[in-house]
């Protein structure tokens, strides 16, 4: 028995999440018919980021177990032969039998793409969040050095969250704007559900000029869910990737 390692990307639109469910075709379910295909045993991958419906990843991890013979090195090969256009597995490598994708520690890179103009692209409608009002991201930039370190993210959290802590640390984020498109970057030692796309509608709401860059402590303060901006919608967020000890799955290089 060995444990694999691939990093997966996906466009998420047509899926209901990452992890299966009884409503709706996943990631993680695709994963498992087609592993479970191809080996002729009975598969069940761990994924590292249990991304929400309509998110998209450039390099979520999983593992698997399995006793067949073919190199991990090779198994990205033919298992993307059998996965449909909107899955492709980027890279798979045996790793060590306890290595876990959720316990073992890592750096998670995220991306939020907003496209701020006064009409929408049909090109960029899946992977990017259309937002017609002016944004200043020079005023979303300046608020960005108040979620750096570690904080309580219980205001951005989803109350149905079943985290044991709301307590992470975020080490990176950033506001670029390049033409129309704006691109909101962070990373951090984990996140919480929905984290990304509440900071995301937060710095929305600061970009347009209904509240303030200096808001954000308060808000952090507060531990309270109504105190911070609205959930993003999901299209315009992508997992890039992640990083654990001696192991990069980060996709932008």
């Amino acid at each position: 028995m060995k444990r694999i390692l691939l990093v997966t990307a996906y466009d998420g639109t047509n899926y209901c999440g990452w992890q299966v469910q009884k409503n709706g075709e996943t990631i993680e379910g695709v994963l498992n018919r087609e592993l479970s295909a191809l080996f002729k045993e009975d598969i069940q991958v761990i994924g590292a980021s249990r991304t929400d419906s309509g998110v998209h990843a450039l390099g979520n991890a999983a593992v698997f177990d399995t006793n067949a013979r073919m190199p991990g090195e090779k198994m990205s090969y033919a298992l993307n032969s059998r996965l449909p256009e909107d899955i492709r597995i980027q890279r798979s490598l045996e790793v060590e039998a306890d290595f876990h994708p959720r316990k073992c520690a890592c750096t998670k890179y995220y991306e939020y793409r907003i496209l701020n103009r006064e009409f929408e692209l049909p090109g960029e409608r899946l992977n990017t969040y259309f937002y017609r009002r002016p944004l200043d991201e020079e005023r979303m930039r300046a608020a960005c050095a108040y979620f750096l370190g570690e904080h309580d993210f219980k205001s951005f959290c989803s109350i149905h969250t079943q985290a044991e802590t709301t307590v992470r640390r975020v080490y990176a984020l950033d506001v670029k704007r390049e033409g129309d498109l704006i691109r909101i970057q962070v990373s951090g030692n984990g996140f919480l559900y929905n984290m990304v796309r509440i900071i995301a509608g937060t710095l929305i709401q600061i970009g347009s000029g209904i509240r303030e860059p200096e808001d954000i402590p308060s808000v952090l303060a507060a531990c309270d869910r109504q105190s911070a901006g609205p959930t993003a919608p999901a299209r315009g967020l992508t997992l890039l990737g992640m990083k654990y000890e001696g192991i990069s799955l980060d996709t932008r290089s």
